[in-house]
């Protein structure tokens, strides 16, 4: 089979860790760099063309598209949807879990627990809002933060005010979300492959810092998740329509609280926490569904 990991960058340890694996199963691995990609919309059908070159061989995909380039990572994984081609992550579940707004009203339709969060078209009632998710502390993210960026704890009411006062000013689009202060900077990063949990870990911020992000000097170690933790992961990865998906979630006095699923999550922390080859149960859910006619756009919440 041939494999395409779509990455912008060969070197990153996510990247090199597809194709080991692909090339260990026997499979044919190439990288291809999705923004140097054209994509070409005519009536004999899509097609598309790399560096000039037409690509009409590949088999399946493995999408490893950016949080700053969705927009045209998803539209090249679209079009090979369209050829046919399957991919193991979702054009339209890409989308759908890259907006922080759209995938927290989805999942909490689904019933799951989540910090309570509000959100704002710029509204000047900054003290109705802290209020609405409990009071300071709080935090207040963009939603187009990424790796911790952007994210923002406001430990008094007045803080808080301010810090909403400025991004609505600077019109920016920005949560207000509910400080649990029981998780104790720290989250569980669940790593979802194909309905199941392949691994899960805990990530725990550096001494004074909020965000556990390993991105931001956070370190990681192997957990095992309850039947309750376990449940919520599937259920969120399950109600954005994501195969491969990294859940976030934080434990709180009320049980699992999910924060962000990840469409794109990184393979590095995972791996070395758990000692688990999970690059390879990425190409085992290939081989499994590839045979299979890709499911192509799915119904659009």
């Amino acid at each position: 089979m041939k494999i395409a990991v779509l990455s912008r960058n060969s070197n990153l340890y996510s990247t090199r860790r597809l194709v080991e694996a692909g090339e260990e199963r026997g499979h044919e691995m190439v990288v291809i760099d999705h923004l140097r990609c054209d994509l070409i919309m005519e009536a004999d059908g899509p097609r598309i063309f790399y560096k000039g070159e037409e690509i009409n061989d590949v088999d399946a995909i493995i999408p490893r598209i950016g949080a700053s380039v969705t927009f045209y990572g998803s539209a090249v994984v679209r079009q090979f949807e369209m050829m046919d081609v399957f991919s193991a992550t979702n054009s339209q579940a890409i989308v759908r879990s890259r907006d922080k707004l759209r995938s927290m009203q989805i999942l909490a339709g689904q019933g799951l627990g989540m910090p309570k969060t509000a959100f704002t078209n710029y509204s000047k009632e900054e003290k109705n809002l802290v209020e609405q998710v409990g009071g300071a502390p709080l935090i207040i993210k963009l939603l187009e933060g990424t790796q911790g960026l952007g994210v923002v704890l406001a430990e008094t009411k007045k803080a808080a005010q301010s810090v909403i006062e400025a991004f609505h000013g600077l019109k920016a689009r920005i949560i207000v979300q509910e400080f649990i202060k029981e998780a104790k900077g720290a989250d569980i990063r669940a790593f979802v492959v194909d309905g199941k949990v392949v691994g899960a870990m805990k990530r725990q911020g550096k001494e004074g810092e909020f965000r556990s992000n390993l991105h931001r000097g956070g370190s990681a170690e192997v957990i095992k998740l309850n039947k309750e933790e376990r449940a919520a992961a599937l259920k969120a990865a399950k109600g954005l329509g994501l195969s491969i998906a990294g859940v976030d979630m934080l434990q709180s006095e009320r049980g699992p609280l999910i924060l962000e699923v990840n469409s794109s999550p990184g393979l590095e922390g995972i791996e070395k926490a758990t000692s688990k080859n999970i690059a390879g149960k990425i190409i085992e859910y290939i081989e499994t569904n590839q045979g299979k006619k890709a499911k192509g756009l799915i119904k659009i919440i």
